[in-house]
């Protein structure tokens, strides 16, 4: 007989409870400072960023390197028959613990020249490559080298493999506030693009970009043709904005079709403890052909909005709601509106080399969607999850 979610809830709150006092209690006690904790700003940021988001000591043949691992374990009031949480992303096995991420980082920052690079195993880089076959990146999220042209006063160009500047989370769930991945960041948003990309700081406070790319989630363009983006990102004491523009040819199913997704993101920073954001994507496929397919002048996208607490140093608290609408079916497979909320409770220790998360998330559906036992559908489903993320640096 399987506990229910609530129970569990239960059980796991006060034990975490305890445990982040006595976690705290600890490493306080092994600090010799007496001075009240430091606040802390959570690492999460729609800015484009070309390095890495932990700083790296350790240093060989001039290159900075670092590690990262990831493990989750997750239940799903369903208990689905394939062991997946539905619309999940990198921790979508369920009822089960699992490998999300281990992560190698090399960096080097230009000057003028450098080179970055992210080799990563587990469940991240089974989602990002699903067929080794087609694509000679496995194993790589980012390789690219850099090059910042002298008295360009900041200009950057980088060339090879490099994540999306689109949306508001990112791939590591170490910077992120929940440690589920969003719809909009598994449904509406590439993940990585190889070519070329630029960006240029207009002013102290205004930074734009462009890249010509190879298409969406690929690096050997077969199909289609070059998609071309526009950046920008303007950062200020209190909030920062950002807007992308992503645009070319998606060949699909025999159609020749134009892929256009507009991507913009609100982070508020009223204070050092407390941040906010509203992410909004726009996707849609525009083609003249007639053919009775999805992927046909497809239209889909949504909103979500995020806050998130330091309530001291060592423990935060971040909470989660969003719609995404998928109009003809074509992102998730199914014309359908699904809406999700999530809360996630996080402790550090050991100088924030280690992360806890507890996360209960519920997604539902207007369509019975979401599987659960063998065979049946429902449509909803409530999961919880504890994430456990760890960095190797000095």
């Amino acid at each position: 007989m399987y506990l229910t979610i609530d129970r569990i809830l239960r059980v796991i709150a006060c034990f975490c409870a305890a445990l982040g006092v006595s976690i705290t209690a600890w490493t306080q006690s092994l600090s010799s400072a007496s001075a009240p904790a430091v606040a802390q700003v959570t690492a999460l940021s729609p800015a484009p960023s070309s390095g890495p988001a932990t700083p790296v000591n350790w240093r060989f043949a001039g290159v900075d390197w670092s590690a990262y691992l990831d493990g989750y374990g997750s239940l799903n009031n369903n208990h689905p028959n394939d062991g997946l949480n539905d619309l999940y992303n990198f921790n979508d096995r369920t009822d089960q613990f699992d490998l999300a991420e281990a992560r190698i980082t090399l960096n080097r920052g230009p000057n003028p020249v450098g080179i970055h690079a992210d080799v990563v195993f587990g469940r991240v880089n089974a989602i990002l490559h699903p067929d080794t076959t087609k694509y000679d990146d496995n194993y790589l999220e980012q390789a690219y080298v850099s090059y910042t042209p002298r008295k360009s006063h900041g200009s950057e160009f980088d060339l090879g493999q490099f994540v999306t500047y689109a949306g508001v989370e990112v791939i590591e769930a170490k910077d992120d506030w929940n440690y589920s991945r969003s719809l909009l960041f598994s449904w509406a948003t590439p993940y990585y693009h190889f070519g070329l990309r630029s960006t240029t700081p207009v002013n102290k406070f205004w930074t734009v970009g462009a890249q010509l790319v190879n298409g969406w989630n690929n690096t050997v363009n077969n199909q289609g043709g070059p998609t071309g983006s526009i950046n920008s990102t303007v950062t200020r004491p209190r909030y920062t904005w950002s807007a992308d523009v992503y645009t070319g040819p998606e060949r699909s199913n025999g159609l020749n079709m134009y892929r256009n997704l507009l991507d913009t993101t609100l982070l508020l920073t009223p204070t050092a403890k407390f941040n906010a954001y509203i992410n909004l994507d726009y996707d849609h496929n525009h083609t003249d052909a007639t053919a009775n397919l999805p992927e046909s002048n497809a239209n889909w996208g949504g909103v979500a909005l995020a806050a998130h607490e330091q309530i001291t140093s060592q423990q935060a608290f971040a909470g989660r709601v969003e719609q995404l609408d998928d109009k003809e079916g074509f992102s998730t497979g199914l014309a359908q509106t699904v809406r999700e909320v999530t809360m996630t409770y996080e402790h550090k220790a050991f100088k924030s080399r280690f992360l806890g998360r507890l996360e209960y998330r519920h997604d539902w559906s207007n369509k019975q969607f979401f599987h659960k036992g063998v065979s049946s559908l429902v449509d909803a489903q409530s999961t919880l999850s504890i994430g456990m993320m760890a960095i190797v640096s000095p």
